[in-house]
């Protein structure tokens, strides 16, 4: 019954850095990569909808970020024209329905924090014409648009050109996104947004006191604007002792963040990082540990996405209806992008 019910949900990740990984590779080999490494993941998880994420190492900053922005955009294209019989690079609600309808993998490009931007906010219109549909301004430190949840001491709100930020990817269509967005920050994107917010990868503060996670008020904040929440996977984001960092607890905040907002405003955004990290820091170097989080650490059963079908079996388990489970698997966040991808003001 569990994978009947997976198979019929539309699934969606709205939170994968693979492309991290791919575009370590020569470019020639972008697409075959994929399709060795990664598709084989996705199709055995029942992926339906996948984002990828846009992300800029430190190495790359600030000289470099555009550059490494532009580079990482062309491999998703590659990887997408390499393998048009099996997945889509989707600019619309139009275009996923038309992938799925094809029984190709939707994939949704975004940008995490975008550095390559730095205070130029017109680039956003540039990279829209790339394929960028959602997008975050901060990370864990300072950029110049806003402060990342690492620099919440400073209690600081979004900086004129991240004000400017906002305004631009509402005009475009582009969802914002408040992962990892500080706390004051978060606040003053709640007071400016008339387009629905998500947050691809970020769990319940509540059960979780880590900076990295929402408050209640965040969340209602999220679901207010018509949101969604996406819960993050990383072990020390769900939970603070080891014991506890399970897949029941992933379903604790499931749970959690439906019973405050409603299951319409709950998704799924894993950010399967121990993969990822062993693909891209080399193993000379003690890199595993990111201000605090362990990188490559996973949850007993549920380290890639080929196992996403487990998530829903302990969701079933629990004793969620199958109506909230495939809302939560995807159903809402296909919603949302279908309602707001590419259609701006």
């Amino acid at each position: 019954m569990t994978l009947d019910l997976h198979d019929r949900a539309v699934v969606a990740d709205t939170h994968n850095d693979l492309l991290m990984s791919v575009v370590e590779r020569p470019p020639h080999r972008w697409a075959e990569f994929f399709r060795e490494r990664w598709l084989p993941q996705l199709l055995e998880g029942g992926v339906n909808i996948q984002v990828l994420p846009v992300f800029v190492d430190d190495q790359f900053r600030p000289e470099g970020a555009l550059r490494r922005t532009l580079r990482m955009i062309e491999c998703a294209h590659a990887l997408a024209e390499g393998n048009a019989d099996r997945v889509q690079l989707c600019l619309d609600g139009d275009d996923i329905d038309a992938a799925l309808a094809q029984d190709k993998i939707a994939l949704v490009l975004a940008l995490e924090s975008a550095p390559g931007v730095d205070a130029d906010v017109e680039l956003f219109r540039t990279l829209h014409r790339l394929g960028v549909r959602v997008t975050s301004i901060a990370h864990w430190g300072r950029s110049p648009l806003a402060d990342g949840s690492g620099e919440d001491a400073t209690g600081s709100r979004l900086t004129s050109e991240g004000v400017a930020a906002l305004g631009e990817l509402e005009r475009q269509g582009i969802v914002f996104d408040i992962s990892h967005l500080g706390a004051s920050g978060v606040a003053h994107v709640l007071e400016l947004a008339t387009r629905p917010l998500i947050a691809s990868h970020s769990a319940a503060r509540a059960l979780c006191d880590h900076h990295r996670n929402l408050t209640d008020e965040q969340i209602r904040g999220v679901a207010a604007t018509g949101g969604v929440v996406c819960v993050n996977f990383v072990p020390d984001f769900l939970a603070g002792d080891r014991e506890s960092q399970t897949i029941d607890r992933i379903v604790d905040h499931i749970e959690y963040i439906a019973a405050l907002v409603g299951v319409e405003h709950v998704g799924i955004g894993p950010d399967f990082l121990k993969e990822v990290a062993a693909d891209v820091i080399p193993p000379c170097c003690d890199g595993n540990d990111y201000t605090g989080v362990a990188l490559d650490a996973a949850l007993p059963g549920l380290d890639g996405p080929a196992e996403l079908p487990t998530l829903t079996e302990a969701m079933v388990k629990r004793g969620l209806d199958e109506d909230s489970i495939r809302a939560v698997l995807g159903g809402n966040v296909q919603r949302l992008f279908r309602a707001e991808l590419g259609r701006g003001r």
